[in-house]
């Protein structure tokens, strides 16, 4: 009764994110929502807060955790982790740049935290590629149990969410072994997917043969994939890599490298909205 409560409130470069009203398409209406920023302070409804593990309490290394305005102590709400894309023009590659997971829950209804990459000499947040990646993916894992155990982040309604180096960090950070890849319930993967393109140029398991063990793990869990202009590259790769697979595709007309269309009324927010209602509804958890 709960989660259908929180539904019904839901639903009432390579990686540069654009600034808010960069790369929109004509016509576009003006935007509805506006991230809240990042402030000190201890976790409330409605408050977007600076937090940090406490085995990196002498670093910068911190991730954002953002409460629904309807959190209530005691109950239990669906997660959007959201990885950022690197920095690159106009993007600082930062957790207080992202835009997915506030758009998509609208600030109602989902628990939304922004994950860093830590840095190789774990000191900072990685703003560009993948920093220590072992230390990223165990970063995860711990903030995710964290916001189970004491925010009301439900353990069968994980979403993991990611724009340009983000999404591929959907499946390099989110399928990196067996017991990250358990968490999830389905992911958000906009512009750019692990495997399309060989990276191995640019980090260590770019290549498509070590994307393809990555993908095994998915196990028909649901992914939606957006892109600007066009879906059909990854489309064609997937239908080569993972026939089976849970997918859905959204193109984005007329839009650019960005992930602030989703702070829009526009619909592909709209398709994300019902997919991931949809998805929560399913009963099925790919576990």
């Amino acid at each position: 009764m709960i989660l259908q409560i929180m539904l019904l409130a839901m639903l009432s470069a390579i990686v540069r994110p654009s600034a808010a009203g960069e790369g929109l398409p004509d016509e576009t209406p003006a935007a509805d929502l506006r991230p809240p920023a990042v402030e000190a302070g201890a976790p409330a409804p409605g408050k977007r807060v600076r937090m940090v593990v406490s085995a990196y309490g002498k670093t910068d290394v911190h991730h954002a955790l953002y409460l629904p305005t309807d959190w209530k102590k005691g109950r239990r709400y669906p997660v959007i982790v959201e990885y950022a894309g690197n920095r690159y023009g106009t993007s600082l590659g930062t957790v207080e740049g992202s835009s997915l997971g506030y758009g998509i829950s609208g600030g109602r209804a989902f628990i939304w935290v922004c994950m860093p990459y830590i840095s190789k000499d774990h000191k900072r947040n990685q703003l560009t590629w993948w920093g220590d990646l072992e230390a990223t993916v165990a970063y995860c894992k711990s903030v995710v149990a964290d916001v189970c155990a004491n925010y009301g982040g439900d353990r069968e309604a994980l979403f993991m969410a990611g724009f340009s180096r983000g999404a591929i960090a959907c499946n390099y950070i989110g399928l990196h072994d067996d017991e990250i890849a358990a968490l999830w319930r389905g992911f958000i993967c906009h512009s750019h997917y692990d495997g399309v393109r060989d990276w191995s140029g640019s980090y260590s398991g770019g290549d498509r043969a070590s994307a393809a063990v990555r993908l095994q793990r998915l196990k028909g869990r649901a992914q939606f994939i957006s892109h600007e202009g066009s879906v059909a590259e990854t489309r064609a790769y997937l239908q080569q890599a993972c026939p089976q697979g849970n997918f859905t595709f959204q193109p984005l007309s007329g839009w650019g490298h960005t992930d602030t269309w989703v702070l829009h009324d526009v619909p592909e927010r709209r398709a994300v909205r019902r997919w991931i209602k949809d998805v929560l509804e399913s009963g099925e958890t790919g576990r």
